[in-house]
């Protein structure tokens, strides 16, 4: 089994950065990518951004492309979101998703991805 938790989002302001880190335990072999998805209110939960983890290649969404970041760090076993730049929007839930299929497979669908965080809050706002 594979368990994936996030890193407590927060406040920030409009313009700022903020990181969120997403470390995994388990059988983490299993895990050919890692992904971030957001949630705001009333809406359905979107892509954000994947990486995979043995060829670091990343994609992200066209709303964060140029003010995010996706990055990894193999030996901790963790994945990063940096997200800079960060405009006025609603609370989001930012969520980590770990996924068991190869070559980046589906890699913006819900279904893709097997192991979930919890989930954890952001919001930017002055």
């Amino acid at each position: 089994q594979v368990q994936v938790v996030e890193t407590v989002g927060g406040l920030v302001q409009p313009g700022g950065s903020l990181r969120l880190s997403c470390a995994a335990s388990g059988r983490t072999d299993d895990l050919f990518s890692r992904g971030w998805f957001r949630q705001f209110p009333g809406k359905e939960r979107e892509f954000v951004a994947v990486m995979s983890w043995n060829s670091g290649m990343t994609y992200y969404a066209n709303s964060v492309k140029g003010r995010f970041t996706i990055s990894r760090d193999k030996a901790k076993n963790e994945e990063f979101l940096q997200m800079d730049n960060l405009t006025p929007e609603p609370t989001a839930v930012y969520s980590c998703a770990g996924s068991t299929l190869p070559h980046l497979t589906g890699y913006t669908v819900i279904p893709s991805y097997q192991h979930w965080g919890q989930g954890t809050q952001v919001t930017v706002s002055s």
